[in-house]
């Protein structure tokens, strides 16, 4: 009968050299991977693969990577639900958010599955659409019997509601609260320091391209225009308020473009950017020798604009990967003390348009 290197750190007989050797090399298999097999590939017993799969401290680091190696080798993901009878844990996290159609909110999402998957989490995904009520998107998610949950962009939606029992939570882009854990970017200090760098090329005041009511993030973006203006002595002009998108950019963007004392504005999103961009074109209006523009996240095709466009660049993968650690932090250990983390201070990314 084989013996095998148990992988404990306690004295044990080991049969033979043969037992400590690198894990043996070959062909991926196809169709699931066992333990078992496992098992086999890294000279150990079935036992030490699940105490490794378990994350036991019970398994000294030299067989700990060995059977680790074997598992990259064949392709081995432990079994979802097995764990979860063992754990009663499902680990699977919930992201509500009221649309995935705005790039902030999709390229946010993008980034917590990648967290997710590094993690061994599985994503169960909620949008509330026109008129959605959060609290039902919770009980969704707890009948799909989700470990916790992160909430993108939605402090309005959450006030009214009441602690969801049984839901580890994190929200992101919301006010402290004492009921959930809140992370986020601080879209006041971005938008202070766009404002700055325009009224530092030289322009008298800066118009804002505002955000939707109701939208945290908007408010602390327009907050902060508003701040900077004040503590330079500049006039205040009326923000113009869209929804995120191009084509209210666009439509904002043509009466500002009709108006020859506007010479810089600070857009909201990029995405209002792309639209203010070719309502000024149109009107033949040039950017940046008669108005500079800046807009904030920085997205993938920022660059890309005509011109390219300076942005506060927020940093979607470092938020992605912060809300899936405090949540699974809050689900795996929930007695301990976990303060909410500061703020991620947005970068100024200067290209042509400022």
């Amino acid at each position: 009968m084989a013996k095998y290197d148990d992988g404990l750190d306690e004295p044990r007989p080991i049969a033979s050299a043969a037992s400590s050797a690198p894990a043996r090399r070959g062909p991926r298999p196809t169709g699931r991977v066992s333990m078992a097999m496992v098992a086999a590939r890294a000279g150990v017993s079935g036992q030490t693969v699940s105490r490794v799969v378990n994350d036991s401290p019970r398994v000294d680091p030299v067989t700990r990577g060995r059977v680790e190696a074997a598992m990259a080798e064949l392709g081995y993901r432990p079994h979802r639900a097995a764990r979860a009878l063992r754990t009663g844990r499902s680990e699977t996290l919930g992201v509500v958010a009221q649309t995935l159609a705005t790039v902030g909110n999709s390229a946010l999402l993008q980034a917590v599955a990648e967290a997710a998957e590094a993690r061994g989490y599985a994503l169960a995904v909620v949008t509330l659409g026109a008129g959605g009520r959060i609290g039902e998107a919770f009980d969704r998610l707890r009948d799909q019997g989700v470990d916790g949950a992160i909430v993108l962009n939605e402090a309005s939606a959450l006030a009214g509601e009441a602690d969801p029992a049984g839901l580890a939570l994190v929200v992101v882009d919301a006010p402290a609260d004492p009921r959930f854990a809140v992370i986020g970017t601080d879209h006041a200090a971005g938008a202070r320091a766009a404002t700055a760098h325009l009224l530092d090329r030289g322009a008298a005041t800066v118009h804002h391209l505002a955000g939707p009511a109701g939208s945290f993030a908007a408010a602390e973006r327009e907050r902060g225009w508003r701040e900077e203006l004040v503590a330079r002595g500049r006039r205040i002009p009326d923000p113009l308020r869209g929804d995120w998108s191009a084509g209210s950019g666009h439509a904002l963007g043509e009466e500002l473009a009709a108006d020859a004392a506007v010479t810089a504005v600070f857009a909201g999103n990029d995405q209002m950017a792309l639209g203010l961009l070719r309502a000024l074109a149109d009107a033949g209006r040039r950017v940046p020798e008669d108005v500079a523009v800046l807009g904030f996240d920085d997205i993938a095709d920022a660059a890309e604009f005509r011109p390219p466009l300076s942005t506060m660049r927020q940093d979607f993968a470092a938020l992605g990967e912060l809300a899936v650690r405090l949540v699974v932090d809050r689900i795996e250990t929930p007695d301990r003390e976990q303060p909410d983390p500061p703020l991620l201070t947005p970068a100024l990314v200067v290209r042509a348009s400022a």
